[in-house]
């Protein structure tokens, strides 16, 4: 298995899609929270994920509308612009022996206490374990891309997620981003634990230099091949 520092945005583009083909279930009222977090609570690693509608028109930013929590096969959508963060709902992130795995977990939490003050104890910062291994690459969909070979749709990243009802599209995107931490997380820890991979450094500037030099230098050469070619006579 190949692990590149950096991936290029062109290769990420002609992957395969990637899709989550396990249950996805809309929290949309406290009895449903409740109903969820009981079942959630006996998981130790859970990925999540958040959703805010974006806002076009004002400097102000919006209240975090979307909490996603995923098992391996199942990923739980609460709708906080409608149910706010139930007390069963802190419970669960407040749960010590859960942890909690995602990516820029801190800008999560962030939004999340805008709803209302919540503790975290228990994260793990993707992007704190792909540096352990050399990946440079930040975001989800490069970070996957590296790992997986696959592709994650940003196309629904901007949409409305406060409308009345979540499309099918927003929901396969939501689930996809949270499961999608969990997944990554358990493949680093294959790594961890003697899984070989080959990793594929980056170039530095003098590397590029040296490439660079040596294509034009061999153009050049063409050229100059060229220019001494005789002219073919009949």
């Amino acid at each position: 298995m190949k692990i590149y520092a950096q991936i290029d945005k062109r290769l990420v583009d002609e992957m395969p899609l990637e899709s989550f083909e396990g249950r996805i279930v809309t929290i949309s009222t406290k009895s449903e929270c409740d109903k969820a977090t009981d079942y959630l609570k006996k998981f130790e690693f859970v990925g999540i994920d958040t959703e805010t509608r974006p806002n076009f028109t004002s400097t102000d930013s919006n209240k975090v509308a979307l909490l996603q929590i995923s098992t391996d096969d199942t990923c739980f959508l609460f709708r906080l612009n409608r149910i706010g963060i139930p007390d069963s709902l802190a419970a669960l992130l407040a749960n010590p022996r859960q942890a909690k795995i995602g990516l820029s977990l801190h800008d999560d939490i962030r939004a999340l206490n805008q709803r209302r003050p919540i503790k975290i104890p228990r994260i793990v910062e993707l992007q704190r374990m792909v540096k352990e291994i050399g990946i440079l690459d930040m975001s989800l969909q490069k970070i996957y891309a590296n790992l997986f070979g696959k592709r994650i749709s940003k196309s629904k990243r901007l949409t409305n997620w406060e409308a009345p009802t979540l499309d099918e599209g927003q929901k396969r995107y939501a689930a996809i981003d949270a499961w999608a931490c969990l997944r990554i997380y358990r493949q680093l820890c294959h790594f961890r634990t003697g899984e070989e991979y080959e990793y594929i450094a980056p170039m530095d500037d003098n590397r590029m230099f040296d490439i660079w030099q040596a294509i034009l230098l061999n153009d050049l050469k063409d050229l100059k091949d060229l220019k001494d070619l005789k002219p073919f006579k009949q």
